[in-house]
């Protein structure tokens, strides 16, 4: 059993909580805070854009930790679960390999291409692992697909078009700050940034027209060259100016052998889901029915990910930290494009 300690409870510490709660080979045994009611278990008042509200959690079996240095010098801790804000994340993974830890980061790994490379080459020097918690390959349609296409099932993939769009979310402080959030590229368009990396390898050249708040891209079209010239992607990702729609992601992948596509939207009035089809070569249509699954179980399996990488000392392809690290070199190469 790989034993963590989680620090910052936030919102995506809370929904890790939950995760911890059904995960099989993963316990959370610690948490820190400087919040004394979060110490003390209640974690009420936590709300996201998805999952319950926080809630009073039991302490039993977990250590209580007012700050991360005390918490990384427990000998009872393998893993130390960084769901800090971003700009925070640099100076925890740091402080956790120094003391002998692995990191589980939330996404985006850092904020700059410098302090990617630095997390990394502090694991590679106190030979521990960084991986970084990039959900989407593990989420429903999006997990089948990047299934199908690893696995070779349709062929190769060829190209493909990825969409990722959100109203302007008022509720995250600093969300356009480039210091601390690193506005839509580097926290929301980061998401299909590590899926192209994953399902095509690093592109070696993008091309870029936007829009711009201040200094970071609100909303951006991009164009990725790959050094097989037979590979034709492209993204749109951003910030739209109607709250009806809060939030939108979907693609259509290309294989060899078949097109995958899928949408899904929230909507001020409902939600509206294209299921994933499976165009085949030879003129099928297959529409492959999903696990049943809540917005939890995707987290799970992530964390379960992450326990087998600790346990085999190989990291997951899904949570590799240079994969990582490059979609944020991407985002900021997109981000440099519109300046």
């Amino acid at each position: 059993m790989v034993r963590v300690g989680l620090v910052g409870i936030g919102f995506m510490g809370w929904i890790h909580q939950l995760a911890y709660r059904r995960c099989k080979s993963a316990k959370l045994v610690a948490f820190c805070s400087r919040d004394p009611k979060k110490r003390a278990g209640d974690w009420r008042g936590i709300q996201g854009n998805f999952g319950p509200p926080g809630e009073q959690i039991a302490l039993d079996e977990i250590e209580v930790f007012e700050t991360l240095e005390q918490m990384v010098k427990s000998p009872n801790i393998d893993v130390i679960d960084i769901c800090l804000p971003p700009h925070l994340h640099t100076e925890a993974a740091v402080l956790a390999f120094k003391h002998g830890k692995d990191v589980f980061c939330e996404k985006p790994l850092a904020l700059s291409v410098t302090d990617c490379q630095k997390i990394i080459a502090e694991a590679t020097r106190h030979q521990k692992l960084a991986l970084v918690a990039h959900v989407l390959p593990y989420m429903g349609a999006f997990a089948l697909a990047t299934k199908l296409a690893l696995d070779g099932t349709y062929g190769k993939p060829i190209g493909g078009y990825f969409k990722r769009i959100i109203s302007d979310p008022t509720w995250i402080p600093d969300f356009y700050a480039k210091d601390k959030v690193g506005g839509p590229l580097v926290d929301l368009h980061v998401h299909d940034l590590h899926w192209i990396h994953l399902l095509f390898g690093k592109p070696n050249r993008v091309h870029a027209v936007g829009r711009r708040k201040g200094d970071v891209a609100k909303f951006v079209h991009v164009l990725y060259q790959f050094d097989d010239e037979n590979i034709a992607v492209s993204s749109s990702s951003g910030v739209i100016d109607g709250p009806g729609r809060p939030f939108t992601h979907g693609f259509e992948l290309q294989l060899e052998n078949a097109t995958l596509h899928h949408e899904f939207a929230a909507f001020s009035d409902g939600t509206e889901t294209m299921p994933l089809k499976i165009v085949t070569r030879d003129g099928q249509v297959i529409r492959p029915e999903l696990p049943a699954s809540d917005e939890i179980d995707a987290f799970v399996a992530e964390i379960e990910d992450m326990a087998r990488s600790v346990t085999s000392r190989i990291p997951a392809a899904c949570l590799d930290g240079d994969r990582a690290a490059n979609a944020i070199e991407l985002a900021i190469e997109i981000q440099n494009k519109l300046t």
